[in-house]
């Protein structure tokens, strides 16, 4: 299936982002389809962040911020007045810069402790099955299958990305949000996250921004070019790389500002 005719599986609307006076994203509109990796691209300060922050409601808890426009999911405005911003951030998971998994806590508990939120008793059986499917899924599993109560921070700084990647996998989200996810990471941990959204997009809708744009280049299916706030422009991962239609892209690109 092409990426033209999968479904959007977020469509960002006339989204207007502001930080008190300042007006941090202007009027953009995007569409990500479902299962595909979309790669958010730009100088430091353009907005990328936030407007990945938006997707998920994190804007909720800024002082001062506030959204315009619409962010729909599966064609539903997540900004509704009777939208749960919990109930949102189950269904789209973020995973940040650094990595940070929770420092008292084992392997094994660092996996379900989102997913003993989301409320009720849970049998230990189930959250076994929960702990190794996620953990398997983040391409973790064999790693970690033999020390499942050692405290996560012991991980390396790349199994543990991938210790978030597994703990966001847990509470069943169809959206995962990825924020510089390689950026604190030695080469061969990028690589391995890498290779794990490659297979993650099978499941999931997946949003990365980055810096790195050899990264864009190799992860994603469609790329968005922000600029001062504004979205320049937005396609095919390979066009924009090799044949942008705006000149401001192609400068950015061969590195010539940003």
């Amino acid at each position: 299936m092409s990426e033209q005719t999968k479904h959007a599986k977020i469509e960002l609307k006339q989204l207007n982002i502001y930080f008190g006076a300042n007006h941090a994203v202007k009027g953009v509109d995007m569409t990500m389809p479902a299962n595909s990796v979309t790669a958010i691209i730009g100088p430091s300060g353009c907005g990328k962040s936030t407007v990945l922050r938006s997707i998920n409601r994190m804007h909720d808890m800024t002082p001062g911020a506030r959204v315009s426009g619409s962010v729909l999911l599966d064609g539903e405005d997540i900004y509704r007045r009777d939208c749960s911003p919990v109930a949102t951030r189950r269904k789209i998971g973020m995973v940040f810069q650094k990595p940070n998994p929770f420092p008292a806590m084992s392997i094994y508990d660092n996996v379900i402790a989102g997913y003993k939120l989301n409320g009720g008793r849970v049998k230990r059986s189930e959250m076994d099955e929960v702990v190794e499917l996620s953990l398997q899924r983040a391409s973790l599993w064999e790693e970690v299958k033999d020390r499942l109560q050692m405290n996560a921070m012991q991980l390396s700084g790349g199994q543990q990305q991938r210790l978030c990647i597994a703990r966001t996998i847990a509470v069943k989200p169809e959206v995962i949000l990825m924020d510089e996810p390689c950026s604190a990471l030695d080469p061969i941990s990028t690589l391995k996250v890498e290779e794990l959204i490659d297979e993650l997009k099978e499941k999931y809708t997946i949003v990365i921004v980055t810096h790195n744009m050899q990264q864009a280049a190799r992860v994603s299916d469609s790329t968005a070019f922000f600029y001062l706030g504004e979205l320049v422009e937005m396609g095919d991962t390979k066009k924009i790389f090799t044949n942008p239609e705006k000149q401001q892209t192609e400068d950015y690109i061969t590195g010539r500002f940003g």
